[in-house]
């Protein structure tokens, strides 16, 4: 019985890392479909977060099974009640990359962008952090889990470089406020995506025990 209940633990965190690379391929893509004006990605992102929800659905369905089939110990526990919370991270993640997918199709008709921010730059430390806490929860590495929490101050300062960026040129030029605008609810969007992939390797610190 302990056997089969360690394999569905296992499976379970499968999945949390099935879900991972789900949410970082939607993220990235979603960036991607931004700066290259790609509506056809954009819209396969969109198209894609049913995935990411139906895969959340199912860890979250195993994991109550876990508790209910048998009384897990204390590490068992701390491994389902990380799992629970990582996913919730994940598919919160996976509709911020929604959302960034939708401003960039908004985006695709207007002529004129803000030439002062760099949404790829942010966007890349955002996707790094969140690649690396899920290495960090696949490996159980709670010194990659730290540096994942440590790099979260450096996607604050390019979010607040941005803003003010952004803010300085739609002052500038009222030509760039409609894509301005835009651009500062994507460089939000991004700076969360970094906040929950903090989130992750804080949980992930929790289910090793360090």
């Amino acid at each position: 019985m302990r056997t089969a209940y360690h394999q569905a633990l296992d499976n379970a965190r499968l999945d949390v890392v099935r879900l991972g690379a789900l949410t970082l391929d939607a993220i990235r893509s979603a960036t991607h479909a931004l700066e290259r004006r790609d509506g056809a990605l954009a819209a396969r992102v969109i198209a894609s977060d049913d995935e990411i929800d139906d895969t959340r659905r199912r860890v979250e369905a195993a994991c109550i099974e876990l508790i209910w089939k048998q009384q897990p110990v204390a590490s068992e526990l701390r491994a389902i009640a990380g799992a629970l919370q990582i996913v919730t991270d994940l598919e919160r993640i996976g509709d911020y990359a929604v959302d960034i997918s939708k401003n960039g199709i908004k985006l695709i008709d207007v002529p004129v962008r803000p030439a002062s921010v760099e949404i790829g730059q942010i966007a890349a430390v955002a996707q790094t952090m969140l690649a690396d806490a899920m290495r960090a929860y696949r490996e159980g590495d709670a010194a990659v889990a730290d540096s994942v929490i440590e790099r979260d101050d450096e996607v604050d300062m390019l979010y607040r470089s941005g803003i003010e960026a952004l803010q300085t040129e739609m002052q500038a030029d009222s030509g760039v406020v409609p894509a301005g605008t835009i651009l500062l609810f994507v460089l939000a969007t991004i700076e969360r995506v970094g906040d929950r992939a903090q989130n992750i390797a804080w949980k992930t610190k929790d289910v090793v025990g360090a």
